[in-house]
């Protein structure tokens, strides 16, 4: 199931969000503001949240594309049909570079 633009994790923004309070953060600091630390801090750690989601995410489809697409091409050769077993191979391939690119970081 995938989500709308609008409800799905995105790493840019949860990106957007770490600095942002970390500049919020920073700007407490500077003036001993101490709504604007706790601002700041929660705001950067909301940021982070986000893009452990997204990461998570998209691992997740990479897996989805990857067995889908191995499927798609174990059907395709015992078909015969070299456009499904081309494009399946295409589809895991994608897939696991997406893996490779949202891996966990443990």
């Amino acid at each position: 199931m995938t989500l709308s633009a609008n409800a799905r994790s995105s790493k840019s923004s949860g990106q957007y969000h770490s600095v942002k309070g970390t500049v919020v953060e920073a700007v407490g600091n500077a003036t001993g503001l101490e709504s604007w630390q706790t601002s700041g801090r929660d705001e950067h750690a909301s940021g982070e949240a986000e893009i452990t989601a997204a990461q998570a995410q998209n691992y997740a489809e990479g897996t989805m594309d990857r067995a889908q697409g191995k499927l798609d091409a174990v059907a395709g050769a015992i078909t015969g049909d070299k456009q499904q077993q081309a494009s399946g191979n295409m589809r895991h391939d994608k897939g696991q570079a997406q893996q490779e690119m949202n891996k966990p970081d443990f």
